[in-house]
């Protein structure tokens, strides 16, 4: 079962930073685009970002545009979201997943099994 460990989140007071990091268990992320999605209560899941695998194409979602940024180590086969100017609108669980690219700022048909998610808690 391909999947990815997410970590990182935490509970952060309204324009604070947090990193979240998506590592690979058994697999390696260089063939493969990689999404970050969120799920927040009461809604649906939603992609958050997208980076390609070479790296070189990333896109965001209108709601974080200017305060994410998606970033990718293929050596360290980890992928990150570097999230500035956290608003309590941002409070949900992220995952992320791989698939083969992206559309726009989602992750088109995600093929990694979601795992457990992290947290990230924005709230004075």
């Amino acid at each position: 079962q391909l999947q990815l460990v997410e970590s990182g989140g935490g509970l952060v007071q309204p324009g604070g930073s947090l990193r979240l990091s998506c590592a690979a268990s058994g697999f390696t992320l260089d063939d493969y685009a990689i999404g970050w999605f969120r799920l927040a209560p009461g809604k649906e899941r939603e992609g958050v970002s997208c980076v390609s695998s070479s790296g070189g194409s990333t896109n965001y979602a209108d709601s974080v545009k200017g305060r994410f940024t998606i970033s990718r180590d293929n050596a360290k086969n980890t992928v990150y979201l570097q999230m500035n100017s956290l608003k309590p609108d941002d409070t949900a669980v992220y995952y992320c997943a791989a698939c083969t690219y992206c559309s726009s700022y989602v992750c088109y048909a995600p093929f990694t099994s979601w795992y457990q998610g992290t947290q990230v808690t924005v709230s004075s």
